[in-house]
């Protein structure tokens, strides 16, 4: 078993499994802001950026059966040869609620995924609705008082994007940092 993987084993893999275009945007986007974050916080960015990428790995395969959620990614990753408990805890935590699955957040690397995860559900749909449908200009204000509607992207757990203020980091800063890592694939995810 490997205990780390690359850039390029990790989007043969991602290539692989994922199928649907949407999921494949949110998990490039959650790489993007996983990868500033790293940077943020001095930690290794591929390794983070990686884990973002692969967070939802199983969403084409388990066909909503949410209790699977994270494990089946986990399982997936290990069928390929990949033994990294790390990234393994934080997949699972990030499921935590979606169903009776008992994954809990613990580590700030498990809330910080979380948080990265969910917050691309926020920035992407206030994006759908600006006129020009394009990230470029978009002020953390906005993105706030749309996180503030709960009506607004209701499926968005806002606990967890709010949680991002357990790991030393503001929301405002958080925020900036997200769509600032969304700009930079702007071209990639067609914002």
């Amino acid at each position: 078993m490997k205990t780390e993987i690359n850039k390029e084993e990790a989007y043969k893999i991602w290539d692989k499994y994922l199928k649907t275009e949407y999921l494949k945007l949110h998990t490039l986007e959650s790489e993007a802001i996983m990868r500033k974050l790293a940077k943020h916080f001095g930690k290794d960015e591929d390794f983070w950026g990686i884990t973002g990428l692969l967070h939802d790995l199983d969403m084409d395969i388990i066909n909503g059966n949410y209790s699977l959620h994270g494990y089946k990614t986990v399982e997936i990753l290990k069928e390929e040869g990949y033994e990294i408990p790390e990234m393994f805890d934080a997949i699972i935590s990030h499921t935590e609620g979606v169903s009776d699955n008992n994954a809990k957040r613990k580590t700030d690397f498990d809330f910080i995924l979380s948080a990265a995860e969910n917050v691309t559900g926020i920035i992407s749909a206030y994006v759908a609705i600006k006129p020009d449908k394009k990230i470029a200009g978009t002020k953390v204000s906005s993105v706030n008082k749309k996180l503030k509607t709960k009506a607004f992207a209701a499926s968005v757990n806002r606990e967890f994007i709010y949680d991002i203020e357990k790991c030393n980091i503001t929301l405002s800063d958080f925020l900036q940092l997200s769509i600032d890592a969304m700009t930079e694939i702007s071209d990639k995810i067609g914002m």
